[in-house]
């Protein structure tokens, strides 16, 4: 926007707005950002000036983006790549923006857009895909789900859920909702849910869980809970994907060190016992010791007592 108004200083408000298919409120709001965009440094040389009083609008103070900033060719491929994968799932009301964005990048890109032809993307087909549509339908026609859901410490519980949305953090899809068995918001991984089916109630959430802002990360830990420290050799790396992992350091040999918050420290014992020399508690120490006390106690139950004559 910033570009073109630069090109055609004193414009009349309307127009611009008709420009750029927006209303007039839209492109005023728009307009205001201007005030606190600029180079590095936010002085007051350094903002963005933006004029329309007198129905006209004036910009000054932007010579740095006087022309529009342009995809390199591998940007905009990937781009095309990600929107042509993202239409072909189920997107939502976000899908007329969706199409829209990627015919305009098309038509933007030109011939390079060809390229793009030669890419196959397979999405993920199976129980979470399914989920995904039946979670759709409850969260527009407001009804409550039941869900039968296999947590990371491979729990399996049955809940009763107010849907609120479906979002996408960590590379995963989730659905974010009113649980009546935790009497909180919960947000819940669509491949972890085994079964789910739409109640015949109504399944409007708590204003308060619909007021509260959309979290950014699927695992917001607890004061209460523990620091795990783990290292995972280069066969269990798939913990820090599977597992909430707070940080994670790779190592040349493959292995990773992988630091989880943890509630109940004994799905880490469990977890640990199960992956044998993969998987090594670092801290806390009593866990450390707990673990190789109970896998010592289980490898005494297969000695082999000596053979008298």
């Amino acid at each position: 926007m910033v570009p073109w108004l630069l090109a055609h200083p004193g414009v009349e408000i309307d127009s611009a707005a008709a420009k750029f298919g927006i209303g007039r409120a839209q492109l005023e709001s728009d307009l205001e950002l201007l005030f606190v965009c600029g180079t590095p440094g936010h002085l007051p040389d350094d903002l963005i000036e933006a004029d329309w009083e007198d129905g006209r609008i004036f910009v000054a103070n932007a010579d740095a983006i006087a022309r529009p900033l342009r995809f390199t060719v591998d940007e905009a491929l990937t781009l095309i790549v990600g929107l042509r994968a993202l239409s072909g799932a189920a997107v939502g009301p976000h899908g007329d923006a969706v199409t829209s964005a990627l015919v305009k990048l098309e038509a933007a890109t030109g011939t390079a857009a060809g390229v793009t032809s030669r890419v196959t993307v397979a999405l993920p087909e199976g129980p979470a895909s399914g989920h995904f549509t039946v979670a759709e339908a409850a969260i527009r026609d407001h009804k409550r789900l039941h869900l039968r859901y296999l947590s990371a410490r491979d729990e399996v519980t049955e809940r009763d859920l107010d849907p609120i949305r479906l979002v996408t953090l960590e590379a995963h899809w989730y659905l974010e909702g009113w649980c009546h068995r935790a009497q909180d918001v919960r947000l819940f991984r669509l491949d972890r849910i085994e079964a789910l089916a739409v109640l015949d109630e109504d399944g409007t959430p708590p204003p308060d869980a619909l007021g509260r802002e959309q979290r950014r990360s699927a695992f917001v830990p607890s004061q209460d809970d523990h620091d795990v420290v783990l290292e995972a050799s280069p066969r269990a790396r798939w913990v820090a994907e599977y597992y909430p992992a707070q940080s994670v350091v790779d190592h040349e040999d493959g292995s990773r060190t992988i630091t989880v918050s943890a509630a109940d420290l004994q799905w880490v014992r469990r977890l640990a016992w199960r992956l044998g020399g993969d998987l090594t508690v670092i801290s806390p120490d009593s866990l450390a010791a707990d673990v190789a006390e109970g896998a010592a106690a289980a490898l005494a139950l297969y000695a082999v007592p000596p053979v008298t004559a």
